[in-house]
């Protein structure tokens, strides 16, 4: 990658809805919303909801599937300027294994990122990532059809998500990337309703800044693979944070949708925070947190 940005999953349509707003040529690289083996109709609406310093979505996955992508959309994305990731979703193993497989075969995809925090409907709906065990069989099953490189993205609504990043690890995953949203909930009080259709929602934006960063901190220290940390980030400032925690990359999410031009800008602030410091490669400042 041309420097260390990247826009996450579901935050940044497939690139080319942005293309007015930010030169691709200078973002490290775009993860395309999740894409799954069977198309998906999503949530009933409502699903998006603001909060304090973040906001709350249940949007469900909603795509036209795997054969739909290959088929229609990477041809409009596959020369844009940038590394483009495809977000992997599934509901067992063998779907995550066969959406993998079909993605395989795009040349210009060098990556997947696995989003793991999806329910297991074998296992009653429990979410994949929430156990080392479930983890590493998602992880387990790809690798064996999928030969480059592959993410693997980790849910913070675990108990220990060192132990997650290390079963993944064990498995054949190239990197982490974490965190995905936390789950949160929103209320109307003079209506007395919800506020998301389903009740529940990913929690994202500014507000889980300090969570995750905590985490990325704890990972890198865990595990030998390289580490991209989201989760939160604004600016400039944030993203070096999480570098300096031991990232190697790091995604923009929520940002997207108050500043389309924020992954570019955070790019150049990352640059002139190396020029004002005398640093001539910014791999010299990842995990360089002092104690």
């Amino acid at each position: 990658m041309v420097n260390p940005v990247m826009t996450a999953s579901g935050t940044f349509g497939y690139g080319v809805e942005f293309q007015d707003f930010v030169d691709l040529s200078q973002v490290g690289g775009i993860i395309v919303k999740g894409t799954t083996l069977n198309p998906r109709q999503g949530n009933p609406y409502p699903r998006m909801a603001e909060t304090a310093q973040g906001m709350l979505n249940c949007v469900g996955l909603q795509n036209k599937g795997v054969d739909h992508f290959c088929e229609h959309i990477y041809p409009t994305i596959k020369d844009l300027p940038t590394q483009v990731l495809v977000n992997v979703s599934g509901s067992s193993p063998d779907d995550y294994a066969e959406c993998a497989r079909r993605i395989a075969g795009l040349e210009n995809i060098p990556a997947i990122e696995l989003n793991i925090s999806c329910p297991n409907v074998r296992q009653g709906g429990m979410a994949f990532g929430v156990t080392p065990e479930g983890a590493a069989s998602v992880v387990k099953a790809v690798r064996e059809v999928y030969p480059k490189t592959l993410i693997v993205k980790l849910s913070p609504n675990v108990t220990s998500i060192v132990d997650i990043a290390k079963a993944v690890e064990a498995e054949g995953a190239d990197a982490v990337s974490l965190i995905n949203t936390l789950m949160g909930m929103a209320i109307d009080a003079e209506k007395r309703k919800k506020l998301l259709s389903i009740g529940t929602g990913g929690l994202s934006g500014p507000c889980v800044k300090p969570v995750a960063l905590r985490m990325v901190y704890q990972v890198a220290q865990a595990v030998q693979i390289p580490v991209i940390g989201l989760g939160g980030i604004s600016c400039a400032t944030d993203a070096i944070e999480f570098l300096l925690a031991g990232a190697s990359a790091i995604e923009i999410g929520t940002a997207n949708f108050l500043d389309p031009a924020i992954s570019q800008k955070v790019a150049v602030g990352i640059n002139e925070y190396l020029e004002r410091h005398g640093i001539a490669d910014v791999k010299d400042i990842i995990g360089a947190l002092e104690d």
